[in-house]
């Protein structure tokens, strides 16, 4: 005979949780997979489990207001004739006009140019608002060629070769098909309102010889004046980096699985690549085990927040950082006082799994027009530039507090981890002790 304690409530199991019995109803009901944008929601070891150790008597801090330390970057100047340098190492990451609206792309152009830093197009191509406002502006180079024409390969400042993203690195993205405006298709030479998928690999090349045609190739069209990137997400990071700079990369861009998405399938983004901290160090790695670190530059993205993250970033050995998600949220999406639109949407702010729908209410995120009419890319740009600038000057606070004169000048030395897996990854001491696990020490 079955016995009920009265005094233990019923126990739920941590395998098949609330989320998970949620999504096998669904799954079952529908016959299809959850598709959603942004990055995981998982959590995985991240830069808030590291912590820098501040000067005292065994290094000597800068003073804040009486030393400089130095934030510029320069990003390109292996072949480019014409390098880019930038005022911050915080660049804002490729996102597409189709995922995004035009005003929005428009903001992130004014707050990066006010900045004194670089924007990034995304799939779909260039427009004329994000050329015009956008002082430094990196055309992405896709698998799908949406938009892609020599012109506007010319009119960028430098070209960026997309190999993978860290949501989905190996897989392609999606743009629903209410997002496919009349302008958007005509970009793209897709028909209106129907769904898109992009290729997952490019159509003219398939191995690191043939990127290094590829690489040449866009060096001839512009005249070996921009910078050429070759981004990838964080899935082998020392063997992409490597062969990057083998194929001819000014710059490396690495995203990690943080990083966010326009769509894909929920279970891509939650079960491929790797977090952001495991891909830097084994970059870093390849870079300096070829003699090119710091001649080939590395930028990381994929859930980069704060100044802290930015410094601790470029700490492990990276150039610059990219921010998409945390831009995104500057210039006014997800804000909490659209929250009952959102409740509407079955969604709620913060929660960022309603971006590829196109019914952003914040009108940033969508094609509506009357929704769009909502974001003011001015005072949009304003909030994207004063964000670029506390992130600088916290990143700054923290160099300085490490002794050092410029954001390039921290290293690993000036860290320790929290937890044995953030040790690990980010091949840094555990915090009280100087033991790296999988290496000697105590």
């Amino acid at each position: 005979m079955s016995y009920h304690n009265p005094y233990t409530p019923p126990r739920k199991s941590a395998t098949f949780d609330d989320y998970t019995l949620a999504e096998i109803r669904r799954a079952a009901a529908t016959g299809i997979y959850d598709i959603r944008g942004a990055g995981t929601k998982r959590k995985v070891p991240h830069f808030d489990d590291l912590l820098f150790l501040g000067a005292s008597i065994s290094r000597y801090p800068l003073e804040g207001y009486r030393e400089k330390c130095d934030t510029t970057v320069v990003l390109g100047s292996r072949f480019a004739k014409r390098p880019i340098t930038l005022k911050t190492p915080i660049t804002i990451a490729g996102m597409s006009f189709g995922a995004l609206s035009g005003n929005a792309k428009e903001a992130l152009g004014r707050g990066a140019t006010i900045a004194g830093t670089s924007t990034t197009t995304g799939d779909g191509g260039m427009t004329d608002e994000e050329r015009g406002h956008s002082q430094t502006l990196v055309y992405q180079y896709l698998p799908s060629r949406y938009g892609m024409n020599p012109r506007d390969l010319r009119r960028a400042d430098a070209i960026e070769v997309v190999v993978g993203q860290g949501a989905k690195p190996g897989g392609g993205g999606m743009l629903l098909g209410q997002k496919i405006s009349d302008r958007v298709a005509n970009m793209r030479n897709l028909p209106k309102g129907i769904d898109q998928r992009s290729a997952c690999r490019h159509p003219d090349w398939t191995g690191p010889d043939d990127l290094e045609i590829k690489i040449m190739e866009l060096r001839e069209i512009t005249d070996w004046e921009k910078p050429i990137y070759v981004k990838v997400g964080g899935a082998r990071p020392y063997y992409d980096t490597a062969l990057a700079v083998k194929a001819g990369a000014d710059v490396v861009v690495l995203d990690g699985m943080q990083g966010g998405t326009a769509a894909t399938q929920d279970v891509f983004i939650e079960n491929v690549g790797m977090p952001t901290l495991a891909c830097i160090r084994p970059a870093v790695q390849a870079l300096q085990e070829l003699g090119m670190h710091r001649k080939v530059q590395l930028i990381v993205s994929g859930g980069i927040r704060s100044g802290a993250d930015v410094a601790k970033a470029l700490a492990l050995g990276a150039d610059a950082v990219a921010i998409g998600t945390a831009a995104l949220v500057a210039i006014g999406d997800n804000d909490p006082r659209w929250e009952e639109e959102y409740q509407k949407l079955g969604s709620t702010a913060g929660a960022y799994d309603d971006w590829h729908e196109g019914k952003d209410p914040a009108g940033i995120t969508t094609q509506d027009p009357e929704l769009a009419k909502r974001l003011d890319p001015v005072a949009a740009g304003r909030r994207l530039a004063n964000y670029l600038k506390v992130m600088t000057l916290e990143a700054q606070t923290i160099a300085r507090a490490c002794g050092k004169n410029h954001l390039h000048n921290l290293e690993p030395e000036d860290l320790v981890a929290l937890t044995i897996e953030a040790s690990a990854m980010a091949q840094v001491p555990l915090a009280g002790t100087n033991w790296i696990p999988g290496k000697a020490g105590f």
